[in-house]
Formats: structure tokens, sequence, C-alpha cells
């Protein structure tokens, strides 16, 4: 096994530098027998039962919460107060975005089709974002996380991810990555629109299931929205709530799944080791109090995820002390690190990364 070596060198990062692992372990006999013991342990703490309760008040809260800042969008009227509601919506819809996340994993139902109902009630018609869509990209993200052939959230597109990435870059990729690192997070306003974009260009797919409920979805959610702006506001302070409203959505997004594997290790090739190694080494936990649980939906604890997704979200936090204590057992490098530290690391990756294009770009 061999991984990318663009693997973070600070001080913090290179403690997830992966090991051989001791015979008996498992790895590469196809038996996963060191998640299975795993698995055991966090079945008998009854980390995997259902929690309806906590999601009946979360999901609760959330569509309270939201329908109370359209509610107050409708009160105040034509105002440029209205970028004050547009910022709190903006945190709403990636509130909603996160329930629309554990939907798909079915950590609130048990069976797919009300799993897939509300997703799409939560995804296609409350935020504009294609739950078939985000759907298959994730899924594929969660069974190859980080390899740059396999996950579609490390190819290349107008960021590179790997010094190889930079080097075989072009276009966008190459004008963008020899100063991703700084123009990071500017590019993180795009990502709404981007969302948007994308899930309505996903409907073309013939692989994409539903597509007629998922584009009437999507077509209801933006004629209401625009409808919306345009008949409260003028036409210059409904232009101006879009852009504060989207721009930050992508933002909050943005910040909310860039801690989660940016700056950790990658794979390439046939490089695949056994499934407790592949979803830990990849992923990068983030510690904080109940806050930090509430604005990152629970994905703080992403290794925990990675490994049980379909696993309620308030069990997340207790599970970590028998994963974290179970990989120090075995000899598995487990990463953990602060919320202000964890961007650091991915931006100093990012940076690193791109010096392929910046040494070019001086050549010529």
């Amino acid at each position: 096994m061999t991984i990318s070596s663009d693997a973070p060198v600070t001080t913090a990062a290179t403690a997830v530098r992966p090991r051989r692992p001791r015979p008996g372990t498992g790895t590469g006999t196809g038996t996963g027998s060191d998640f299975a013991r795993l698995s055991q342990r966090i079945t008998e703490a009854g980390l995997l039962r259902r929690r309806p309760g906590y999601y009946t008040v979360r999901l609760g809260l959330v569509i309270g919460l939201l329908a109370a800042g359209w509610a107050a969008f409708v009160a105040l009227g034509d105002t440029w107060w209205q970028l004050a509601v547009a910022a709190f919506m903006a945190v709403m819809f990636g509130q909603v975005a996160l329930v629309a996340h554990d939907l798909a994993h079915r950590q609130v139902f048990r069976k797919r089709r009300a799993s897939a109902i509300w997703g799409r009630l939560f995804g296609n018609l409350g935020i504009g974002m294609s739950y078939g869509w985000w759907m298959n990209k994730h899924t594929r993200h969660h069974a190859n996380p980080n390899h740059e052939e396999l996950d579609p959230d490390v190819a290349p597109d107008i960021l590179v991810w790997s010094t190889e990435q930079a080097a075989d870059s072009n276009g966008l990729a190459r004008f963008v990555g020899g100063h991703q690192a700084f123009l990071f997070f500017p590019l993180l306003t795009l990502e709404g629109f981007n969302l948007h974009v994308a899930s309505a260009r996903a409907l073309r797919s013939p692989s994409m299931k539903n597509r007629v409920l998922e584009g009437t979805l999507l077509f209801l959610h933006m004629a209401a929205y625009l409808s919306a702006l345009f008949v409260v506001l003028s036409p210059g302070k409904a232009v101006a709530f879009l852009a504060v409203h989207q721009c930050l959505f992508g933002v909050y997004l943005g910040c909310t799944f860039a801690p989660n594997h940016k700056g950790m290790p990658t794979f390439t090739g046939d490089d695949r080791p056994d499934f407790l190694r592949r979803q830990v080494l990849t992923s990068r936990n983030v510690r904080g109090g109940r806050l930090t649980d509430v604005m990152l939906g629970g994905l703080n604890y992403q290794i925990e995820h990675h490994l049980f997704p379909s696993m309620p979200t308030p069990h997340l936090r207790r599970a970590q002390v028998v994963v974290r204590a179970y990989c120090a057992e075995i000899g598995v490098p487990y990463h953990e690190t602060g919320l202000i530290r964890s961007y650091r690391e991915a931006l100093t990756h990012l940076h690193r990364v791109g010096e392929p294009i910046r040494l070019r770009r001086k050549a010529s």
C-alpha cells in the first residue's frame, strides 16, 4: 500500500502517516476483521440505535426556523435590513443541507423510501439541491475517500489536490491552482450557485433516477425563491439579497465540509487498504463543544461518521471514545485537531500541491 507523498508534513498531520499493518489485523485478507471487532463494540454500546426523538426535535427546529426566516422576510418588506435575513437564511440553508445529508445516510429513517422522500423535500424543494445527484456523488466519496481516481470530491476541477494533478493541470485548474490556497475561501462564495447548476445539469444524465420528480421539485424551489425575492423587494435589493444569501450559504457549507478530508493523505491506482484504514487515515476530526457539533452537523466526528455512516448524529460523540481507543489499540493513527488548525492544514496542503504550477509559470 502506498499513499501520496502530498500528505501533510506538519507535526499534527504527520501523525496520520500509515504504518504497515501487523499480522492478523485483517488488512489485505478481505475479512475486515479489525472493523468487525470495532463494529461489535459499537453495537454492544447501543450506538447504532435509532434516535427518533432527537430527529423529531431537530427536523422540527430546522423547519420552524426556516419558516420563521421567510416570515421575517415577508414582514420586513422592501428594506436593506433584508440582508440580515439573507445571512440568517444562509445558515438555515446550510442546516437544511446537513439534515438532507443525515437523511441520505438513513440516520433518520430505516427504510430507503422514507429517506428519499424526505431527502428530496429538504434538498430539492427546500434549498434547490438535487438529492439524487448529491446521493450518487457522496456515495462514491464514502466508498473511496481521497482516492484521486475514485472519489469525485478530489477530482481535479478548479482546484488540484496533489502535485501529480497540478503537474497535469490545464485550463482553469492551471490558472487557479498556483494560488488556490489564497483563493479557496473566495471560491466558496460560488459554491451555493454551483450546487444549483450541478443539480440542474444532473437532470440530463440517464443514470439519474426519478428525473421528472427531481426536476419538478427543483423548478418549484427556484420559481418560488425568485418570485418571493422580486415580488417583495425592488430589483436592486432582490439581487443583493440573492448574492448575500447564496454566497454566504456556499461559504458556510464549504467550511462545514472542508475540514473533513482536505490535506489528509490521498490514494491512487490500486491503493486500497482495508475498510477501517481507508476511512480513518483519510479523515480528520475537529475538536469542539456542543456549538461546534450543531454548526458542523456532527461532521466534526468525521472518522466515526465514515466508519458508521448510518449512526445517528447524537451518538457520534460517544462513539469517538470507543473508536479512538480502538485505533490506539491496533496501531492505526487517529487525527484530531481544532477547527482553525484544520483549515490551516487544508490550506497549507493546497498551497504545497500547487507548487508545480508556480514553478512552471516561473520557467515560462
